[in-house]
């Protein structure tokens, strides 16, 4: 591991009233040192106890270069678990990088993206799976996406996996010692007991899967795609929950003709909303690779609200967009409700799928969008958005440990179905085992490591 001095700026770089110069390693006290003097114009800074914070100035040789705050914080106590201090200067891009510079100068150096993120990692101050919610705290898009975050900064997901990786590994200690000295350990029993277990551990697994879905929508928000035929109210919709006009609305039928994005909360949940080009059959080349786009981002979508023109009878474009939306989580609005209808309401909700909710709405008259809201909730998280501190997964690389944690603990329940041999259990624990530590960081390799951190920003 390396233990030079590192430093980066840990803020924006923007102009701003505050900006901090972070430094973490042996010498980054010496270092700042050398360069910071109280109002005395001493350089005192190596004498002050952790966890302070003093006023004075950064100095270039004898040229003043800007007054500041300085935070010492010694190790073990703080985030790197390294001797670290923290430059607070005026926020200017110009100053901050000149205090950057000088802080290079006297023998530290750039700090790679995610590093002190990492050493704390390293150094043994938090787990992987922590040190990922740091990141995600950062990228935060939601209330709910920042609650899940801060959870499992505190530890959530680590104790649940540690608490998981103790149980297994009692088992494997257990059998595998009863192996080695059978004349005073006895296995007679023990494979009803191993099954109890390994029932309880899959039920614990399952649980935690079960999360996933909606921790990657809090976390990521939920892909969204408006679909229907031209003049249905697409583009009118997204104006009403973007809260401004951000699409063109006409009576002129395809006046949409490319791929329009907004970013949407509602209730606390994130949407990333995209209104397409209304689906018809055309001659237009340009309206044309508009449809196939539509369709195209429709098959990818996690949610399709499919607005219909309920004061025109449905034709072969609607049939058309029925096949699309089959099986997919979609949310009808049944639109134009305020003008005569030449669909029947009933016949259309008999003919979507299950799953499918369908809403009266008039977009022009911002009809019906507590009823819309209300549908996302139900769809997504059983009517009602709420965080009450259980263990979510939100992250792709835990849920693919955990799936393989699933799978050696299914191949153990398997092997006591069968009656095999003890050591065939003892096995497939050690690699449940081992699928859990990729989560916490215990089961993982450099590559890896190297590659969640390069993803963080500078200075963090």
């Amino acid at each position: 591991m390396k233990t030079d001095t590192i430093a980066a700026i840990a803020t924006a770089m923007s102009n701003s009233g505050i900006g901090i110069i972070r430094v973490s390693g042996e010498e980054s006290i010496e270092i700042v040192n050398s360069i910071y003097k109280n109002k005395n114009r001493n350089n005192v800074l190596k004498n002050y106890k952790t966890n302070t914070i003093h006023y004075g100035f950064i100095y270039d040789d004898e040229e003043m270069i800007d007054e500041v705050m300085v935070s010492v914080m010694k190790k073990p106590g703080s985030f790197t678990s390294e001797d670290t201090v923290e430059i607070n200067c005026h926020g200017g891009i110009l100053i901050m990088n000149r205090i950057l510079d000088l802080v290079i100068k006297k023998g530290a150096r750039l700090a790679e993206p995610g590093e002190f993120t990492k050493r704390a990692f390293l150094n043994g101050r938090i787990d992987l799976s922590e040190a990922e919610a740091v990141m995600d705290v950062i990228s935060s898009e939601s209330e709910m996406a920042l609650k899940s975050s801060l959870n499992q900064l505190c530890g959530s997901v680590s104790d649940k996996i540690k608490s998981l990786r103790n149980e297994i590994i009692y088992e494997i200690a257990f059998i595998e010692s009863a192996l080695d000295d059978p004349e005073h350990i006895s296995l007679d029993g023990y494979s009803e007991k191993l099954m109890t277990k390994t029932d309880h551990l899959i039920e614990d697994v399952n649980q935690l899967l079960s999360t996933a879905e909606n921790g990657k929508i809090i976390r990521e928000g939920i892909n969204t795609v408006i679909v229907g035929k031209p003049n249905a109210g697409k583009s009118s919709l997204l104006n009403i929950l973007a809260g401004e006009e951000k699409a063109i609305v006409t009576d002129i039928a395809g006046t949409t003709r490319d791929i329009l994005e907004e970013n949407i909360k509602i209730d606390g949940i994130s949407l990333h909303i995209i209104d397409t080009a209304g689906i018809r059959s055309t001659e237009d080349v340009i309206e044309k690779i508009g449809v196939e786009k539509a369709k195209k981002y429709t098959m990818d979508a996690d949610l399709i609200i499919y607005v219909v023109d309920s004061s025109v009878p449905m034709d072969e474009n609607d049939f058309e967009i029925k096949k699309l939306i089959k099986n997919k989580k979609c949310i009808v609005l049944f639109n134009k409700s305020d003008l005569e209808s030449k669909i029947s309401f009933d016949k259309l909700k008999s003919e979507l799928d299950e799953n499918m909710i369908i809403v009266k709405t008039s977009t022009k008259n911002q009809i019906g969008m507590d009823d819309f809201k209300n549908a996302i909730k139900e769809l997504f998280f059983h009517g009602e958005v709420s965080f009450n501190n259980e263990v979510m997964i939100t992250n792709l690389r835990h849920k693919e440990a955990l799936q393989e944690t699933l799978d050696s603990l299914c191949q153990v329940k398997k092997s006591l179905e069968a009656d095999m041999p003890e050591d065939f259990y003892s096995i497939d624990l050690m690699s449940a085992y081992s699928s859990l530590g990729k989560i916490i960081g215990e089961e993982v390799e450099e590559d890896l490591v190297n590659e969640i951190f390069s993803k963080f920003c500078m200075g963090k």
